[in-house]
């Protein structure tokens, strides 16, 4: 009791705190993804599967006609293109991209970066696993007129 004889309140405060603290938590764990996919192509869904693993996100898969379309007003740059693109909390994200470098991206959030991107299909690549066959192949981040080398994978 404080000195008026009413009951304080302080020591709710680091519960509520801690309570908020996971719900934000979860909330930016849990985030929805949209795939847009060319109802023809098979490596998008094996590619949606990686992103889902461990249910950290939900993929969202929607069949597109015209995927060039989806691609330019999403402002990929046309030598990086690749069978899908993901919008992941406003970033885009091209091809076959490893999770890993998704959840980075989200974590980090350079100012500068519209999305990252795999070009074209390499093999190796999630979602184009080709019996132990590999290529090296490189995730490229881009945004306003810039790019960078993101992660390289041998």
């Amino acid at each position: 009791m404080n000195s008026n004889g009413n009951k304080t309140r302080r020591p709710l405060l680091p519960v509520l705190g801690t309570a908020l603290l996971v719900a934000c938590t979860g909330a930016a764990q849990a985030a929805n993804f949209t795939m847009y996919r060319d109802p023809s192509c098979g490596c998008c869904e094996a590619w949606a599967a990686h992103m889902r693993h461990g249910e950290k996100h939900e993929v969202e898969t929607v069949d597109h006609p015209d995927m060039a379309s989806v691609k330019t007003e999403h402002g990929v740059p046309d030598d990086l293109r690749s069978c899908h693109t993901m919008i992941a909390d406003g970033y885009v994200i091209e091809g076959h991209v490893p999770s890993t470098d998704v959840e980075r991206l989200l974590a980090e959030r350079p100012e500068w970066v519209q999305g990252l991107a795999v070009a074209g299909m390499p093999l190796g690549s999630p979602g184009m696993e080709a019996g132990g066959r590999t290529q090296a192949y490189q995730v490229i981040a881009f945004g306003n007129g810039r790019r960078e080398i993101f992660a390289s994978y041998p």
